[in-house]
């Protein structure tokens, strides 16, 4: 049995050449609103849930990304509905969220 039940990392990459990253979409107010949900919701902790800050994660193209493991799901999203149906649907209901999926062949 792992320590979390689920560990969700968003990327917060910033580049400064003009490639496409994740902090070109808001990522870092992705991540506050993603803590505070999973906090509220009583997910965070030992048994629970870890939301961690990642950086490059290499799917640039599919931007702003998200990954749940142990699952190794690929996530992408717009806004903080998105976010929320993260938290409520899979991270709270193991219930993997089909239309937020990042596609298999997206990278940099």
């Amino acid at each position: 049995m792992s320590y979390y039940k689920h560990h969700l990392f968003l990327c917060l990459n910033q580049r400064s050449n003009g490639e496409a990253c994740c902090a070109d979409h808001d990522a870092q107010a992705a991540f506050d609103h993603c803590k505070a949900r999973v906090k509220a919701a009583g997910l965070a902790g030992p048994g629970g849930v870890r939301v961690n800050k990642a950086g490059c994660l290499d799917r640039c193209a599919g931007g702003p990304v998200a990954v749940v493991y142990p699952e190794g799901v690929w996530y992408t999203y717009v806004d903080r509905s998105d976010i929320d149906e993260i938290v409520e649907r899979h991270l709270a209901r193991g219930e993997v969220v089909d239309r937020l999926l990042l596609a298999p062949d997206v990278g940099r």
